[in-house]
């Protein structure tokens, strides 16, 4: 292809093609200053312009933060980012399927940030048969001790589930999390990355986050605790689910017949 018809196609002038740059001209004015950067690049491959802009100054550069950026990117010196391995709990049980109240019980969490940009972490818990919000968290922040208080307080009121479903937090894959689970329920780890495989506590969350948490903003800790609890009951008490037969979680639940029976160690499905 001829540069004409290749400059047309791109949408460039030949004069602009044509024009060296100043870095690959020996009239560059920084190319001593882009030879030391590479030089001390190779010497510390882990340090960042930063550092470059305060070491070249000590040796008597005279130049900016700003430009030794620029360079530095011209240059290609950017530092290789260190990946963060990622930790996979093992899985006591495998998920067995939803068709009682309390088998699965789905956790998961969502952030938000107040009017001041302070975060806000939310923890969802739904049932995974009645599709009932059973419990959640507001918090700045939530450890495993206190979210396995909190699951503590959901079992002693409504019975422990036969599988807790989650990903690979790291809440979730704790000592605090193994320890309590014990003999009480089964821990259920989705594959890294697949979040569909929890498919029913994301489907949760895209609720939450589209009819309350991007519709309100909050001023303070409280006011969301308020408005996130005030948006769970009218989910779980007036919000009617298609795959419910349009009845609300709660009443659902309550007229729910199915229930799992353990004769001889076995589970059965009665209804």
């Amino acid at each position: 292809m001829s540069e004409r018809m290749a400059c047309r196609l791109v949408g460039l002038s030949r004069s602009a093609y044509r024009r060296p740059l100043n870095a690959d001209t020996t009239a560059d004015p920084d190319r001593a200053l882009r030879d030391w950067l590479r030089a001390w690049a190779k010497d510390h491959p882990r340090y960042g312009y930063r550092r470059a802009y305060h070491d070249a100054r000590a040796e008597g550069w005279v130049v900016n933060h700003k430009k030794t950026q620029r360079l530095w990117r011209d240059e290609g010196l950017r530092v290789p980012q260190r990946r963060r391995r990622k930790r996979v709990g093992s899985s006591t049980v495998d998920a067995p399927t939803a068709d009682a109240p309390n088998v699965v019980w789905a956790v998961d969490f969502q952030f938000d940030a107040d009017e001041h940009g302070r975060s806000i972490k939310i923890c969802s818990i739904v049932d995974e048969h009645t599709r009932e919000c059973i419990g959640g968290l507001v918090e700045r922040s939530i450890t495993a001790d206190r979210l396995t208080a909190h699951l503590e307080d959901l079992v002693a009121a409504r019975g422990a589930p036969a599988v807790l479903r989650s990903d690979n937090g790291p809440e979730f894959i704790s000592e605090a999390m193994a320890d309590w689970a014990g003999t009480r329920t089964g821990l259920s780890y989705i594959p890294p990355g697949s979040p569909w495989r929890n498919g029913y506590v994301e489907s949760f969350n895209s609720r939450i986050r589209d009819e309350c948490l991007n519709i309100n903003s909050f001023y303070s800790l409280l006011h969301a605790q308020v408005v996130i609890g005030d948006w769970k009951d009218e989910y779980n008490h007036h919000r009617r689910h298609s795959s419910l037969g349009y009845l609300p979680p709660a009443e659902y639940a309550q007229q729910c017949t199915h229930q799992i029976e353990t004769d001889d160690s076995q589970s059965v499905r009665t209804e």
